[in-house]
C-alpha cells in the first residue's frame, strides 16, 4: 500500500453503537484495529470525531447558540480523548490538537505541529472543530484536511454512501457510486453541510463516503475496495 495522508471523519453516534449515546468500547476498538493496520502500512491518519453522541446542537431556546456550539466543541474533545486512549491500548502513538487551550489535555493546533506528528507515524486527532461557533465538525474536517494537505477525506457514516433521498424514509432512494461536488452542492445532497461542501469544492478536496459498520470498511476504503460513494472534484 502506497504511503498517503488521509483525514478520517467519524460520527460520534456511530461510535456509541446501539446505545446511541456515550461510547461503545468494542465499536471503537474495531476502528482502532483498522487504523493500526493502515498506519503499520505507512498511511498517515488524521481523525475528526463529531460530538453527536453527547450533544446535538441547540436543544433549548434558553441556551444561547454560541454557548450551545461551545458545548458541542467540548463534546468532540471528550470523544477524542477517549478514542485516543483506545488507540493507544492497541499500540498506536497519538496526539490531540485543539484550536483553543485545554490545559494539559491537548496541544494547540498548528499546521507544522500536525504535519510533524503525522510524518512521525502518530495518529493525530483534531478536536474542538474550528474553535468558533456557527461552524460544524463538517467544516472542521474539510479545513484540517486542506491545512495538512491530506489526499482525501474519508467520511465514515451510519449509512453506506450518498443517496438522492433519505433511504430511511424512502425505500426507493437511489445510491450514487460517484458524484461530483458540484452536483452535491446543486442538489443539496448533504454529504457534509453547505459551508464544508463549498470549502471542499474551492480547494479541490475529494471525499469518500462509506458505512462505518461494514466489516473492515476503513481499510477497504483506503485500498479502493469499498461499496460507498466517491465525491469527486
Amino acid at each position: 500500500m502506497a504511503t498517503r495522508r488521509i483525514l478520517l471523519k467519524l460520527s460520534g453516534e456511530a461510535l456509541a453503537g446501539e446505545k446511541k449515546t456515550g461510547f461503545d468500547e468494542e465499536t471503537v476498538r474495531k476502528v482502532a484495529l483498522q487504523v493500526k493496520e493502515l498506519t503499520d502500512d505507512g498511511v498517515q491518519v488524521g481523525i475528526v470525531i463529531g460530538g453527536g453522541n453527547f450533544w446535538r446542537g441547540r436543544t433549548s431556546e434558553n441556551i444561547d447558540r454560541v454557548k450551545a456550539d461551545q458545548i458541542g466543541m467540548l463534546a468532540t474533545v471528550m470523544n477524542c480523548i477517549y478514542v485516543s486512549e483506545i488507540f493507544r491500548s492497541v499500540g498506536m502513538r497519538t496526539s490531540i490538537l485543539t484550536p483553543f487551550a485545554c490545559g494539559s489535555f491537548t496541544e494547540l493546533f498548528s499546521k507544522d505541529r500536525a504535519v510533524g506528528y503525522l510524518s512521525e507515524g502518530q495518529v493525530v486527532f483534531f478536536a474542538g472543530g474550528t474553535g468558533h461557533p456557527y461552524f460544524s465538525t463538517d467544516t472542521g474536517v474539510v479545513l484540517r484536511a486542506i491545512e495538512v494537505e491530506a489526499e482525501v477525506i474519508l467520511l465514515a457514516k451510519s449509512i453506506d454512501g450518498v443517496y438522492d433521498d433519505d433511504p430511511s424514509r424512502n425505500p426507493e432512494a437511489q445510491k450514487y457510486h460517484q458524484v461530483s461536488i458540484d452536483e452535491v452542492i446543486a442538489k443539496n445532497l448533504q454529504v457534509v453541510d453547505m459551508t464544508a461542501s463549498i470549502l471542499a469544492r474551492d480547494n479541490k478536496m475529494p471525499m469518500w463516503v462509506f458505512g462505518l459498520n461494514e466489516e473492515n470498511s476503513i481499510v477497504n476504503t483506503v485500498k479502493g475496495e469499498f461499496n460507498g460513494t466517491k465525491v469527486t472534484i
